[in-house]
């Protein structure tokens, strides 16, 4: 899914123009997608002279972090080792499942594509 680096954006509001959908507008000077609205269709990627509008896979390295933080931080809830062993298998067992589901989704996407293609 597309964002905005904020550094990037001059809120020149080309993007804003070009979106089919109008998921984007302007606050503070700047652009900001509605993801609610947006259908990916990657215009504002194409049209943004500043490529402020950036890929989601950017994201991955901060979400890595975001993660690992909040996993830390709900470890300080338990005190023994038998304990936190456990909470660590069940963020675990969080991770394969969101994995299992991005992995159905996919191939259910190309299920489909194949057969509506």
């Amino acid at each position: 899914m597309p964002w905005i680096d904020k550094d990037k954006c001059i809120g020149c509001k080309i993007c804003v123009k070009e979106c089919p959908v109008n998921a984007i507008s302007m606050r503070k000077g700047k652009a900001e997608i509605d993801m609610e609205k947006c259908i990916r269709c990657g215009k504002c990627h194409e049209v943004c002279p500043q490529e402020a509008v950036r890929h989601d896979s950017e994201k991955i390295p901060l979400e890595v972090e975001e993660n690992i933080k909040k996993t830390k931080e709900l470890m300080k809830n338990f005190d023994s080792k038998e304990e936190k062993q456990a909470f660590l298998e069940r963020m675990i067992k969080h991770f394969n499942k969101e994995i299992k589901v991005a992995e159905k989704t996919i191939n259910e996407i190309k299920k489909w594509e194949v057969e509506n293609g």
